[in-house]
């Protein structure tokens, strides 16, 4: 069943704390580590384009291909942790559990500067094509790598490539609160789940520099300031009446790279600089909408236009 309505012209006035009119969400994904690779005993390598455009046989090893992940979680890790901590900016990391496993001095940092860490699935895949049982086996083997090495218990769930008719209320079973794998709303929003009302906190791809990768739409790091400062722009004129949500996507071996990782720091230089603005972890916002939105369904009428 699809919901084509939502929340039609009139979606929930809940205000965001101090009064803000948009509440920006920062995601740095930590993927690096978990993707396929010959080296980790797959079949294949990742089959990606990047820098531009370059690729290569998936069915051999390509050292090159590599060092692309690698520099992920060899630098910029680093460098997003030092630039969060100087702003004061929470984050929420969207974590691989195998990713974790191979960099637990990573996985302790983010822990200890107080970002939120959320279900990024055992290695970098979706669950597409995955029975009940083997999506349970996935976010439990998850979930448990992300407690062994920071110590702390992911509440939200992300993953590459989909989810199924099923995640949700196996998620909901499991005890997690929300989940992105969503670009359908500036808000928030509830669905079914199985006997569960699940929630749902969107994510965006357009605010995001995923849009570097291989031929990709955008090509400084001025590019991507303005994409994120527009978008603010935009939603704090209407949050106004209804605040709203904005995602930043980040990706630690394209935003990690100097000259993107610039482009980040002068948005938050600007956001920060604005008022009516709330930095928070998607579980904050999850948390927080879980308190204050309206009873019922807030979403609209779903539509059952394909099943």
């Amino acid at each position: 069943m699809r919901d084509l309505i939502g929340y039609g012209e009139n979606p929930p006035a809940v205000g965001w704390p101090g009064g803000a009119k948009v509440a920006v969400s920062l995601v740095v994904n930590y993927e690096e580590g978990a993707e396929r690779s010959i080296a980790a005993g797959d079949a294949a390598e990742e089959d990606i384009v990047i820098f531009g455009g370059w690729s290569s046989d998936p069915s051999r090893r390509n050292l090159m291909k590599e060092s692309f992940f690698e520099y992920g979680t060899r630098v910029g890790i680093w460098r997003y942790l030092a630039m969060l901590r100087e702003y004061k900016v929470p984050a929420t990391f969207m974590a691989c559990g195998e990713a974790l496993e191979k960099n637990p001095e990573a996985a302790r940092a983010i822990a200890r500067d107080g970002h939120e860490i959320c279900g990024h699935g055992y290695r970098w895949r979706g669950m597409v094509g995955m029975s009940p049982d083997e999506e349970r086996a996935e976010i439990r083997a998850c979930k448990a790598a992300i407690e062994a090495t920071a110590g702390v218990t992911p509440v939200g769930w992300y993953v590459r490539e989909d989810i199924t008719e099923n995640t949700r209320a196996i998620l909901a079973e499991e005890g997690f609160l929300y989940d992105s794998n969503s670009y359908a709303d500036d808000l928030p929003y509830f669905v079914p789940a199985g006997e569960a009302r699940h929630l749902v906190v969107p994510y965006s791809g357009d605010t995001n520099d995923a849009r570097f990768w291989g031929p990709g739409s955008l090509a400084t790091g001025e590019d991507l300031f303005t994409v994120l400062k527009d978008t603010l722009d935009c939603l704090a004129a209407e949050g106004g009446t209804v605040p709203k949500m904005m995602s930043v996507g980040i990706h630690l071996r394209i935003g990690g790279r100097p000259s993107v990782a610039a482009g980040v720091r002068r948005f938050l230089e600007y956001a920060l600089g604005l008022d009516g603005v709330w930095f928070a972890t998607r579980e904050e916002i999850a948390r927080w909408w879980l308190e204050h939105a309206p009873e019922g369904k807030p979403s609209g009428v779903f539509q059952e236009v394909a099943s």
